[in-house]
């Protein structure tokens, strides 16, 4: 399965945030998105980095609550791993594992972004995969 079909399956929106914003603005987004990560953007518009939950509960850790007035630029993980629409899923299962990552954008031909793929999307995938695969096995033994 490719990273294109599964875009198409759960869409392709993301929820940004500009890198000067506070972090207590990102754990707000967070919050009323029900996400665990967002993509950041430079003054641009382009994608710099993913400010993750375990970003802003690092920063807490090492701040306190002071750290909530921190701009995310400060807190985001600074190394953007990308991944594109035509990559198999388990290439994109390998880059998460040897990156320990758990969210990675995906983005197009032009740079732009194609949506965002998180560890729970692959894992529901497989499952379904598996689940298929299941069900025809049994099917072929007559169970």
């Amino acid at each position: 399965m490719s990273v294109e079909a599964i875009l198409r399956s759960k869409g392709r929106a993301v929820i940004t945030i500009g890198e000067t914003a506070t972090l207590e603005a990102a754990a707000r987004l967070l919050d009323e998105h029900g996400i665990g990560a967002l993509l950041v953007t430079d003054e641009n518009g382009r994608l710099i980095a993913v400010l993750s939950e375990r970003d802003i509960v690092r920063e807490l850790a090492l701040n306190g609550a002071a750290g909530l007035n921190r701009p995310v630029a400060q807190a985001m993980t600074q190394a953007l791993v990308t991944a594109r629409p035509e990559d198999r899923l388990n290439d994109l299962m390998v880059l998460m594992t040897e990156r320990r990552v758990r969210h990675i954008p995906i983005t197009d031909e032009q740079g732009g972004v194609a949506g965002i793929i998180s560890i729970g999307d692959v894992v529901k995938v497989k499952i379904a995969e598996m689940e298929a695969e299941t069900a025809a096995l049994q099917a072929y033994i007559g169970t």
